[in-house]
């Protein structure tokens, strides 16, 4: 095999990722969560712009407002999960530059003066950041339940703010019994890569 990375990391982050839709009670730790993100932050992104940004929900309050937020077949999930991340796209990424690109910081008024063009940028980058998190969930030995049901300008409303664009809510903690429904299928090689 041509990989470089071991065997049992490839099966960790990839062979063997999978939603997770029941997970245990042990608590996800303040430091585990600054463990992914000190690791997944080096991944790349457009311009280097980091939109992704996270808003963790700890406290019973906030996930019972969440819960209200989720798709009625995400509501029993996201409350019984040890943590629960809301994943958003901060628009407003620009103010960041020139800290984050310092041999270009006049992107931010350059290249990023236009609202539809960040909106744009940080969707596509936001998302990129948001797959590198649920990789760094998993290399943290913890298993990821990623949902897109909900009420996107309720959370909005509720726990951002017109800067920020929901991508995804996240369960994460130990898978629990029954964790994993059985594997899909993917698409060959073939049917995915075309060579021109």
């Amino acid at each position: 095999m041509s990989l470089v990375l071991d065997p049992i990391a490839q099966d960790l982050l990839f062979r063997e990722a999978r939603t997770a839709g029941t997970f245990t009670d042990e608590p996800v730790t303040e430091e585990q969560v600054r463990a992914v993100h000190d690791l997944v932050k080096y991944a790349p992104t457009a311009y280097n712009t980091n939109p992704l940004r996270v808003t963790l929900v700890r406290s019973p309050g906030a996930r019972r407002r969440l819960a209200a937020l989720m798709d009625e077949g995400n509501r029993a999930k996201t409350e019984a999960a040890p943590l629960v991340a809301i994943l958003a796209t901060d628009n407003e990424f620009h103010e960041e530059l020139p800290a984050l690109l310092p041999h270009f910081p006049q992107a931010r008024e350059t290249v990023f003066a236009e609202r539809q063009v960040r909106e744009k940028t940080a969707l596509l980058s936001g998302a990129l950041q948001a797959a590198y998190f649920l990789l760094g969930v998993r290399a943290a030995g913890l298993a990821a339940g990623p949902m897109t049901g909900f009420d996107h300008a309720g959370l909005r409303q509720e726990f951002l703010d017109d800067d920020h664009t929901p991508l995804m809510v996240v369960n994460i903690g130990r898978p629990g019994e029954n964790a994993w429904y059985p594997r899909s299928p993917r698409l060959a090689y073939e049917d995915v890569v075309t060579t021109v």
